[in-house]
Parts: C-alpha cells; structure tokens; sequence
C-alpha cells in the first residue's frame, strides 16, 4: 500500500470518527446552499450569503471558488493568504470589483507580527502551514495579524461569513476569535490534519458553547451558524 493510499485511509478513518462522535450534535437545515468547487466548496446559509454581506476568506491557496461565487451574490469579500503561490493566483485572476480585496497576510491570535510558515511535504501544493502541521523544515517568513486588527483596519464593524482554511492554525484562532472575537454570524472551518478526534471534539464544543449551531459537515469542513450571544 502506497503512503498516499495510507494517508487516505487514515483521513477517511477518523473523518468517521468525527462524524459519529459530533452526529449529535448537528442541527440541519434547510436553507443551505454550497458555493465553490468540488474541492474548495463550503455551505452556508442563503439568506447570510447575500448582497451586503461582509466575507473574511483566510487560505486562499489556488481556489477561490468560494470566494468568487460570494463575490457574485453581491458580497464584499476579503480574501487572506500571504504564501508566494497564492499571492501570484490570486493575482493572475485581475479581479477588478470594488467589493474585493486581497491581503498577502495570514490570520494569527497575535497581534502585527512575522512567522515562518512551513512548506508542505508535497512540492505540488500551496499549503503552507504557520504551525507546521506538515512536519518540514523549509519554510518562509510572512506577515500575520488577528481578524479584529484587520476589521478595524478596513473599517468594518462585523463579520457575516469567516472561512478559516489556515493549515492548522484554526485552532489558535478559534481559542482567540472566542475568547475576544469577532465571533461571525456563518463559521467556516477545516479542521486539518492530522490532528487526535479529542482536540477537534473539544474545539467543536467550544465553538458550540459561545452560541454557535453545527449545521453541516462535509469531510473535514465544517460549518456553524450563530444563534445566540
């Protein structure tokens, strides 16, 4: 059995896991619907992803679907990612619409600062990882700050969707974002590997005890929607 095959079963292998453990904790609905592309898509509420809307968009890789398809419904979208080949797609693209930014940065719990961000195993992918989840030692230097320094450098009071795609960083957010927030109304997370099940369980619970609904788990994306302060 190749280590590509092993790693898969493995990841499917604890994705069941998860989906039993958390199975009772999710609360369908039924205005969900899926932005993106097969690989990079996420659900979220209709009526949140809707013209007016503020979208924060951390890891953006060389996939913005999600991105695009929130810009399309009439969003505004800030899309984050400070690693060299996500920087260099998002570019190519030539988005010119005003409700679109890009900033070459990563979301941390910290304020204005530099980290070294590790490269993955697999030389083909953009997935650099501030936590090194990836187990390597090459790396590159790039600029991070917390969600909230962000929001009050653009001059926005609220965030309606947050997509965390962030290499295992989310965890190091999540604790910061729920302890002093923002907390959005539409929570998008991947929770990478690998990670033990305990720590993504504690992590789902946590975000479920600051007022949060788990409405929807698709492999390792997970989304929540806000139902009570």
């Amino acid at each position: 059995m190749t280590s590509r095959l092993v790693k898969a079963v493995r990841l499917h292998a604890v994705h069941v896991v998860l989906r039993a453990r958390l199975h009772g904790y999710l609360r369908h609905r039924r205005d969900l619907i899926r932005l993106g592309s097969e690989l990079c898509g996420w659900w979220v509420p209709a009526q949140v992803a809707a013209p007016g809307a503020v979208a924060y968009c951390a890891g953006a890789g060389e996939d913005i679907t999600f991105d695009l398809a929130l810009l399309a419904r009439g969003c505004s979208v800030t899309t984050l990612d400070p690693t060299p080949r996500a920087v260099a797609y998002v570019k190519s693209l030539l988005i010119q619409d005003e409700r679109f930014r890009f900033v070459p940065v990563g979301v941390w719990s910290e304020e204005d600062a530099e980290l070294p961000f590790y490269a993955p195993r697999n030389p083909s992918s953009s997935n650099f990882s501030a936590v090194n989840l990836h187990g390597t030692s090459d790396y590159i230097l790039a600029r991070v700050k917390p969600v909230q320094t962000l929001m009050t450098e653009f001059g926005d009071t609220h965030i309606d969707i947050l997509k965390l795609d962030i290499e295992g960083a989310e965890y190091r957010v999540l604790e910061s974002l729920l302890e002093s927030g923002p907390l959005a109304t539409v929570l998008c997370v991947e929770f990478d590997q690998p990670q033990p099940p305990s720590e993504t369980i504690r992590m789902v619970r946590k975000i479920l005890g600051a007022g949060y609904e788990l409405v929807h788990i698709e492999f390792y994306n997970y989304t929540f929607v806000r139902v009570r302060d």
